[in-house]
């Protein structure tokens, strides 16, 4: 395709305003043409291309209106040939560029991108997060567990990074590094965990085969002698007048209880399909150790808990961290396999079965179980520092620098399982070096901005996400900008390296007051928002974004979808599918030189755009009103 030899006229500067020149901007297409886009002279408003991007406005010079329009008729043009010449390629390989539609006088809702920024997203490079993640996932970082020579490497790869892209340091005493306390449980071989019926022979449970058990106490000893009560799902929700508690004393006893939560196609009842945190296991244990109970067993069910027994049992494994203990803890927080709860019922005169049906109805009561829990609990107890990685760019505005757009990953996984035969390095490639390698692309893109945008950016690799989102909850606790300043959090966790995607998932974006501009911009982008692909599974409650949302700072991760250029739906849920059940959480999570790294290049370049527009606007992201969030939201501010 030749070059436009048409060369833009000047535009008039307004001192206060000043954006990058139109000369040499160039879009770099996916079929790897180049295309040079000039500005005509305009002077009409009714000459603009009405392609849904919002002008800005511009100061009018003291030569009078007509000079003042065509300026802003000619930034007007820039920001919509952007829009349909980049944005639209810029998904890399998503739905074919289409027309785009046409903006009415009734939409409030619109996106732009400055030249400057859109320069610096046209730099975003799929190879350079390819090579981020081959290094974070090689054996030689040993699968980045936390607190192990591995993670550390890690993060001080994250923080090198930082420096050399110039990013102010925004840990302890001005270096990059947040200390994070943390106390490392394991559970030794000696630890002794038996179900014993009133009547017949205890039942001794097999370490990670049968039952997995940590004790929180952060003691190197404790006995449980303790009856065994049944409390269904563990939950107690007055707003959905769901008590299965129902008063009950609890106080020393071991609870047994259901993964997940109710079922119900209600969105009013428990959200319907979309897990709450009422469904995680961390609520159940948190709630349980809140009314005096000494230990809960979870009852493992592959569907209820969206994973198989590998991963609770890879998850619970070798040394667990806990941040230093802080109100009311459980001597014993288990799991055990379906069948070993099978057991247990029948050695009580039960039927599981008949007890999860119970458990599904509000009338659901506590039954003792008439069975005792016996366990000897045995760990290593070992007090060391993990940290995460903050880095900042300082904003342009001095009227908004000191509150900020921040984005997230966390960079621990497993690290090394020394009684694992075989290959034991949980190299964790897609988790999470994937969301590593966006973070640092997503720095680096912005550190060669010529313009800034009016809020400071932060970058945060967050540690012992594994361990049960322990990072990024002290981050939360001990941000760089207090929580009410923090505008956005964007988080990455686990983008699959699968080629160009079609659609992208933001789930919890809906409940903040960012979503429409999140729907304009996945329109600018031809990216089409596909809903949770498992609600079921909770996953807005499983990643670092939800550390961030509790403290009131509105917060979502950005992903792909299930369908991708030249695939079926089918095919991307195939893909899901076989990663959850043969990767995630296991050695085999590891890098491939196959592995195609352009559908993470698009969620940086739209995380990048989102991140861009919410550190300029005028007020601050909030939740939607009623939003379980909102509260903290508000305390904060």
């Amino acid at each position: 395709m030749p070059q436009s030899q048409v060369q833009p006229e000047t535009c008039p500067e307004d001192p206060r305003d000043i954006d990058p020149p139109c000369e040499g901007l160039r879009c770099s297409l996916t079929a790897k043409l180049l295309l040079s886009v000039t500005i005509p002279s305009v002077t009409t408003i009714d000459k603009f291309p009405a392609i849904g991007i919002a002008p800005r406005r511009y100061w009018a010079p003291s030569g009078g209106k007509d000079r003042s329009m065509q300026a802003f008729a000619r930034r007007s043009v820039l920001a919509g040939v952007i829009a349909a010449l980049s944005l639209l390629v810029w998904a890399e390989g998503g739905a074919p560029p289409v027309p785009v539609p046409v903006a009415t006088k009734r939409e409030a809702v619109s996106v732009r991108l400055p030249g400057a920024a859109f320069a610096a997203m046209e730099t975003i490079n799929p190879e350079h997060i390819r090579w981020h993640v081959r290094f974070l996932s090689h054996d030689l970082l040993e699968g980045r567990g936390t607190g192990q020579r591995g993670g550390d490497l890690a993060a001080e790869y994250m923080a090198t990074q930082f420096a050399e892209y110039g990013l102010k340091p925004a840990g302890d005493n001005g270096s990059y590094l947040q200390k994070v306390p943390l106390v490392g449980i394991t559970t030794l071989p000696e630890a002794k965990f038996s179900l014993v019926p009133k009547q017949g022979a205890a039942i001794n449970l097999k370490p990670l085969d049968e039952y997995v058990a940590y004790d929180q106490t952060q003691q190197a000893q404790s006995d449980v002698d303790a009856e065994i009560v049944y409390v269904g799902y563990g939950i107690e929700a007055p707003e959905y007048n769901w008590d299965d508690y129902k008063g009950a004393d609890v106080r020393g006893k071991v609870l047994l209880m259901l993964v997940n939560e109710p079922p119900s196609d209600d969105p009013k009842f428990f959200k319907g399909k979309a897990l709450t945190y009422y469904g995680r296991w961390t609520y159940k244990y948190e709630e349980a150790a809140r009314k005096g109970a000494v230990g809960v067993i979870l009852i493992h069910k592959e569907d209820m808990a969206s994973y198989p027994w590998e991963v609770v049992r890879n998850s619970n494994s070798g040394e667990k961290s806990y941040l230093k203990v802080e109100g009311p803890v459980l001597k014993v927080a288990s799991w055990v396999q379906l069948d070993v709860a099978k057991k247990l019922a029948a050695a009580s005169g039960m039927d599981l079965e008949m007890m999860m049906a119970d458990a599904r109805t509000r009338e659901f009561h506590p039954v003792n179980m008439g069975t005792k829990l016996k366990a000897h609990m045995v760990s290593t107890v070992r007090h060391f520092e993990s940290n995460n990685v903050v880095a900042m760019l300082p904003g342009a505005d001095r009227n908004l620098r000191d509150e900020a757009v921040m984005y997230t990953a966390h960079y621990d996984h497993f690290g090394i399982r020394p009684d694992m035969p075989g290959d034991n390095i949980f190299n964790g490639a897609a988790d999470n070096a994937t969301g590593c390698g966006i973070l640092l692309e997503l720095a680096r893109a912005f550190s060669v901005a010529k313009d800034r945008p009016g809020r400071s950016i932060i970058f945060a690799a967050v540690t012992a996400e594994e361990q049960g989102l322990l990072g990024s909850e002290y981050l939360g606790k001990h941000p760089p900008v207090p929580a009410g300043k923090i505008a956005l959090d964007l988080n990455y966790d686990n983008v699959q390296p699968l080629g160009a995607p079609e659609e992208v998932e933001v789930s919890g974006a809906e409940r903040t007051t960012f979503y429409p501009w999140v729907q304009a911009m996945a329109k600018e982008f031809r990216l089409a928002i596909r809903p949770d692909a498992r609600p079921e599974a909770g996953h807005f409650y499983r990643s670092d974004h939800f550390s961030l949302a509790r403290v009131g700072i509105p917060a979502f991760s950005i992903n792909e979808g299930m369908k991708f250029k030249g695939h079926d739906e089918a095919w991307g849920l195939a893909q899901d599918k076989e990663y959850t059940e043969k990767r995630y959480h296991q050695p085999s999570d590891e890098y491939h030189p196959e592995m195609d790294f352009v559908g993470d290049s698009a969620m940086a370049r739209f995380g990048f755009a989102l991140g861009w527009e919410a550190a300029s606007f005028t007020k601050l992201v909030g939740w939607q009103k009623g939003d379980e969030f909102e509260a903290a939201r508000i305390k904060s501010q």
